[in-house]
């Protein structure tokens, strides 16, 4: 479940001013992808395998139904658009290029073969505080290159981390900046967007808020990489929210005892409360644990925290499943000639 509230926007003014390079394409889809099969869809598109007829490289395509479209919908999509385009880091999923057609709008990104990051660390035998600190510093990276960007991702959760290819653990990629927004201060959003257990308490207070979110969701992450279970979590939205909003999570000594101090202490720095103190991106990478010697950090096993990871990530994977269920249910309610014309 996501807290989703947009503010109305007008569309008139023309459409997105591109930042790298007008990736808005002339030619029609058809005459340049060839689709193949379903990746995966959601309540208004659905995304495939575009092979390009030019050179036959693979890409991820998501077409985007237009007439299921409200007004809000358009601009976040602009939105999308114009922020993907202004990035250009190897750990953020690149767009290649944007089809603007009667029906349809057609994202071509890259493809990630590799799958989310969670389900490669459950693969995992063994599991140190090397590898988490790893994962961590190429997260921190390309989030603080994003911030000096200004923009806020705002919906940083294991899902939307993917892995490039499948026998290469570190072509990690942030991925699905459906809520990213320029953030031109600190104060200057204000949408409640986001997912339930990585939200920000200054969304959930309805504060106005910056980048400063997405810190508070890697801390979550970081947080679940090290213990193996998420740092907010409870079965009733009250109790969860209520925890997210006083900072109430506990490092049970079980599966912390032997983390090492420097990873806790840039967690709780994280998991501040107050985003003025909360640490950033740009600092994390400055921070201690970040720098330590890899050698100290591969003698922290977390052998009894990756069984508890896997546990998790299971409860992950069908919460997740249900999801998908429920949208695919609400996608063939709603009706669609996308397979037809396509």
């Amino acid at each position: 479940m996501r807290l989703v509230h947009r503010t109305p926007k007008c569309l008139k003014g023309g459409g997105p001013e591109w930042k790298r390079e007008n990736v808005l394409e002339e030619r029609p889809f058809g005459k340049q992808y060839k689709l193949g099969k379903e990746l995966g869809q959601g309540a208004f598109s659905v995304v495939r395998v575009g092979t390009s007829m030019k050179d036959n490289s693979i890409y991820a395509v998501k077409i985007i139904t237009k007439d299921k479209l409200t007004e809000e919908d358009e601009m976040a999509l602009q939105d999308e658009i114009e922020i993907l385009n202004s990035l250009e880091h190897e750990n953020v999923i690149r767009l290649y290029g944007v089809f603007d057609e009667r029906k349809h709008y057609y994202l071509v990104t890259e493809m990630m073969n590799g799958g989310e990051l969670f389900d490669r660390i459950v693969e995992k035998e063994f599991y140190n505080e090397k590898e988490a600190r790893d994962v961590s510093k190429i997260l921190f990276d390309a989030i603080a290159y994003c911030h000096s960007r200004n923009v806020a991702h705002r919906d940083l959760k294991p899902e939307n981390l993917l892995l490039a290819e499948k026998n290469e653990n570190t072509q990690i990629k942030i991925a699905d900046f459906g809520f990213a927004k320029v953030a031109t201060s600190s104060n200057s959003l204000k949408t409640q967007c986001g997912t339930p257990n990585y939200v920000a308490p200054e969304i959930l207070n309805g504060q106005l808020y910056g980048t400063q979110v997405d810190n508070w969701s890697l801390g979550v992450i970081l947080f679940t990489l090290l213990g193996g279970y998420l740092p907010f979590d409870a079965a009733q939205t009250r109790i969860l929210y209520r925890n997210i909003r006083n900072g109430n999570y506990e490092f049970k000594k079980i599966f912390w005892k032997d983390v090492s101090n420097d990873a806790k202490n840039l967690i709780q720095r994280l998991l501040t409360v107050d985003a003025k103190k909360r640490i950033t991106s740009e600092q994390a990478l400055k921070h201690k644990w970040i720098l330590k010697k890899s050698e100290k950090l591969e003698k922290s096993d977390l052998g009894a925290n990756l069984e508890e990871f896997k546990k998790f990530n299971v409860k992950r994977k069908f919460r997740g499943a249900v999801k998908a269920l429920i949208i695919a249910k609400k996608f063939e309610s709603l009706g669609s000639t996308l397979r037809d014309e396509i």
